[in-house]
């Protein structure tokens, strides 16, 4: 059935199609006909979309003012999608709405490690679990500094610490399930650790010998595992996210109970690829999570040469993706986030994107001096 305002501009639309054939005079002469009946028509169109209902009843000019006064703002379900409608010529964002509220950063413990009473905790850390966290972080910690030495000593070309974030991605890696594949930058290989990846695994990528499965075809710190669903590390920034966003699309279609986890840092999510991935997880209802490091440089570039909004967590919502920002530093916050997330992404089949505020507390690399760089090199606890 035709909408009310089409059924009313039908028979002019007859009319019009009538017109085209008729003499040039008689079609002059119609078009003013029918212009002064379109303006007629169209205030009819308008009072029926906008004038409220009138009644026979007493007092119904009354009560139908209060009831437009007391409407909910009008909508119109535009193909791009359904908007409501405002009289106000206003700008939003930036320093024009300076009183929206930034996204709150979720934390379970204080700056000194002790619990917050009123934290909401619903994937409490038994006391193996905790002891597990805190071991795997202290190994990852004792690897990254004899690995770092011995770059420095010539040994091998390249290397990346993990050195205070290592509660941001070991908390992460903990609360995923084993069979999730994951898509790293380079500074998550405390989640290859976690999962039970050795020491000399470790060592033999690095030196590149013919022990490790990429027999020296890939520079040092591209891990990977098939046996561990870590796919293997790629140098150019971001190009893992669309990856991991097709790989939870393929998951959704083999109706799998598993998510992608695809881990990036703020400047990554400075790319295109950020974009088109979380887009695309957002309309093909991918469970993918998101996972950002925000550590606030981008080997030295600050984030407020990154971007000018709330960080990366605020860009969720515009793509229509569940988002939430963590401390970093809080293992047991990450731990709670990532297993939430996980439950979220595979009942609403949707992606979800994690921001976790985290502290770099080394050079971004072996090839970086981060101490040319002021404020950089800033001391905060590992373990809280």
């Amino acid at each position: 059935m035709l909408r009310p305002s089409v059924q009313l501009m039908w028979p002019l639309t007859m009319q019009c199609n009538k017109a085209l054939s008729a003499p040039s005079l008689s079609f002059i002469r119609t078009i003013v006909e029918l212009a002064s009946s379109c303006q007629h028509q169209g205030r009819l169109v308008r009072q029926f979309h906008h004038s409220p209902v009138t009644s026979n009843q007493p007092h119904a000019t009354e009560a139908s003012e209060s009831s437009t006064a007391a409407r909910q703002p009008e909508t119109m379900d535009f193909p791009g999608g359904t908007v409501p409608f405002t009289s106000s010529l206003e700008f939003i964002g930036s320093h024009l709405t300076p009183s929206s509220p930034r996204i709150p950063c979720y934390r379970t413990l204080d700056g000194t490690g002790k619990h917050l009473p009123d934290a909401a905790v619903p994937h409490d850390l038994d006391q193996q679990m905790a002891t597990d966290l805190y071991t795997a972080m202290a190994k990852l910690q004792v690897m990254d500094t004899i690995c770092y030495d011995a770059q420095r000593q010539g040994r091998y070309s390249f290397y990346m610490t993990c050195a205070g974030e290592e509660a941001t991605v070991v908390g992460s890696a903990a609360g995923l399930d084993p069979r999730d594949m994951v898509f790293s930058q380079y500074r998550e290989h405390g989640v290859l650790l976690w999962r039970g990846y050795s020491f000399d695994e470790f060592a033999n990528q690095l030196y590149g010998n013919k022990l490790e499965p990429g027999q020296g075809r890939q520079m040092p710190i591209h891990y990977g595992s098939k046996e561990l669903n870590y796919q293997t590390v790629s140098s150019p920034l971001a190009t893992q996210l669309p990856h991991a966003a097709g790989a939870a699309y393929a998951m959704k279609l083999d109706q799998a109970d598993t998510v992608a986890a695809a881990y990036f840092g703020e400047g990554a999510a400075s790319e295109g690829d950020f974009h088109a991935a979380v887009n695309f997880a957002a309309t093909l209802g991918a469970p993918c999570l998101f996972i950002c490091r925000n550590n606030g440089y981008a080997i030295s570039t600050p984030a407020s040469e990154q971007y000018a909004g709330d960080g990366i967590a605020c860009r969720g919502p515009a793509y229509g993706v569940p988002s939430i920002r963590v401390d970093g530093g809080d293992a047991r916050a990450m731990y709670c986030v990532t297993r939430a997330a996980r439950a979220l992404a595979l009942r609403d089949e949707c992606p979800v994107l994690i921001e976790a505020m985290s502290y770099r507390s080394g050079h971004h690399s072996t090839s970086d001096d981060s101490s040319r760089c002021a404020d950089i090199m800033i001391y905060t606890p590992l373990f809280r």
